[in-house]
């Protein structure tokens, strides 16, 4: 039989959810960009972009309670200290960044289906474009963020505080 591991505690949770955001808000762009390429199913990627950045941005707000209940729990020096204040701060900007891009593609995608008005070509292409941008910005934020996380794993040492895991029946069998 398969045994599980236990559950994480909220605090232990930080490791294996802040993956989600990053992965998540880093591709919905290539969505947008595929729209603007792939004129017949334009509306279905902005979608499809749409989902990725509310699942991200929602992912995002669990990444940051899980980091500030891990970062109770870290061993502090001086230099963790600095890193992960650090840390925190831009986790915080990253959640709030992308909580309005978010709120502004949503505005932007839905905006024609409430007014029952397509934009014109030039209109959806400028906007996309002028959108993309201020996200790339957006995502040069969340990059940082999660290269102070790495420091902080794999630099300073900073770790997940989680239960053991138990040993495989086979294995607990040996012992």
């Amino acid at each position: 039989m398969i045994e599980l591991p236990p559950a994480p505690s909220w605090d232990g949770l930080h490791p294996l959810i802040v993956h989600f955001p990053v992965a998540l808000l880093l591709v919905a762009p290539v969505l947008v960009l595929l729209a603007l390429v792939v004129r017949g199913h334009r509306r279905g990627l902005l979608l499809a972009a749409l989902a990725l950045m509310v699942l991200g941005t929602a992912a995002s707000w669990v990444a940051v309670s899980t980091g500030e209940a891990a970062g109770k729990l870290a061993d502090r020096s001086p230099e963790v200290n600095a890193v992960l204040e650090h840390h925190e701060e831009l986790a915080e900007t990253t959640r709030l960044v992308f909580t309005v891009l978010t709120a502004v593609f949503a505005a932007l995608v839905l905006a024609p289906v409430v007014l029952k008005r397509e934009p014109g070509e030039v209109a959806t292409i400028g906007v996309a474009v002028l959108f993309l941008a201020v996200y790339g910005a957006g995502t040069l934020v969340l990059a940082n963020t999660a290269h102070n996380g790495g420091r902080l794993v794999h630099e300073l040492g900073v770790r997940a505080l989680m239960p053991p895991a138990p040993l495989p029946a086979a294995e607990a069998e040996k012992d």
